[in-house]
């Protein structure tokens, strides 16, 4: 008997073991005007699905799950944000999906680190890289090196996990590695203007194919992006107010999605749900499609303006949301 006593408490302890091993980290998230009755949580380095998570009779996403400390990507339909997680955190998250970014409010055990987190995307998405870009050599260290110094400041100031500094600051590490290669590219490209542009043809969301040359005589505003990057997200409103106010003028606005051929599906809803305007297009081969490679794109959003004549007029335009973009098509349409 008192074998059998000692197998069963061995046994209740195996099994409120696993139990408390899978339940670590609990996770809830209050979203008003959500995309979808489904969130899913993805591995930052991978993407590799680690969570997905069904809306509850409250309205409410909430599960507990086991992970590995490090960084994550929480999807509400095709908007992300940027997640840190590690096994004891109770997380809770209310958001309005309609005002994505700005809206995130964390609470619970690990809500400081995802606030700064939260905070960080907002502040980056209003920092003005396009002047940054459009410096020269000199210039633009000094302000990468200013920028690298008031990051680590932020993150200095606050009282957040050694384990998360130590991977934020890598990552901004990476960021800056990733601009300083896109900005000697950018160098590199604006050799590219006065000369004739590469050309294209690609899958049109309305249907067939379009080609560069299908708009001669037009100036063409073309954006290349994808549905993953966050910065061209942040781009669409903009654009919109940009292709509103020059309606009817003599140029075009055109859209070429770089996104991976299993995501055409996401493509095409993105463009629906988001209402994108212009001339949407998909391009052949993600990264490797001939036009970003001719013009040596290594990052987006990109922008690049195009004359009449099929000549660059610009092979690094500024962004629809830079005041100098609305003024240089001023100069060229009025």
């Amino acid at each position: 008997m008192r074998k059998l006593f000692l197998t069963a408490m061995v046994s209740i302890g195996v099994l409120s073991l696993n139990a408390q091993t899978k339940s670590d980290m609990t996770f809830q998230a209050e979203i008003a005007n959500r995309n979808g009755d489904t969130l899913k949580i993805l591995n930052r380095n991978d993407g590799k699905l680690v969570k997905k998570m069904e809306v509850n009779k409250k309205g409410l996403f909430k599960d507990s799950f086991a992970v590995e400390e490090g960084m994550y990507m929480l999807f509400d339909g095709v908007e992300y944000t940027k997640l840190f997680l590690k096994n004891g955190y109770n997380l809770k998250l209310k958001m309005d999906a309609k005002n994505f970014d700005e809206s995130i409010v964390y609470s619970g055990v690990g809500a400081d680190e995802n606030n700064y987190l939260a905070q960080n995307a907002i502040s980056e998405s209003k920092y003005d890289y396009d002047s940054l870009l459009a410096a020269n050599k000199e210039d633009f260290d000094k302000r990468v090196a200013e920028k690298k110094n008031s990051d680590i400041l932020k993150m200095d100031s606050k009282k957040l996990s050694p384990n998360f500094i130590t991977l934020q600051k890598k990552d901004n590490e990476r960021s800056l590695a990733g601009l300083i290669k896109y900005h000697s590219q950018v160098l590199e490209s604006n050799k590219l203007n006065g000369s004739p542009s590469p050309s294209f043809e690609y899958e049109n969301y309305a249907g067939g194919k379009t080609k560069l040359e299908d708009f001669k005589g037009k100036y063409v505003y073309i954006d290349v992006w994808a549905t993953w990057c966050g910065p061209c997200r942040a781009e669409i409103p903009a654009l919109k107010k940009v292709e509103e106010k020059y309606h009817g003028k003599n140029i075009e606005f055109v859209s070429i999605s770089i996104d991976k051929l299993k995501d055409h599906e996401k493509w095409k809803t993105m463009i629906k749900e988001k209402e994108l305007g212009g001339v949407q297009l998909f391009a052949d081969n993600d990264w490797n499609s001939k036009f970003i490679l001719d013009y040596k794109i290594a990052g987006i959003p990109r922008f690049i303006l195009v004359d009449p004549n099929g000549n660059i007029v610009k092979a690094d335009a500024a962004r629809p949301s830079s005041p100098d973009m609305q003024k240089v098509l001023d100069s060229l349409l009025n």
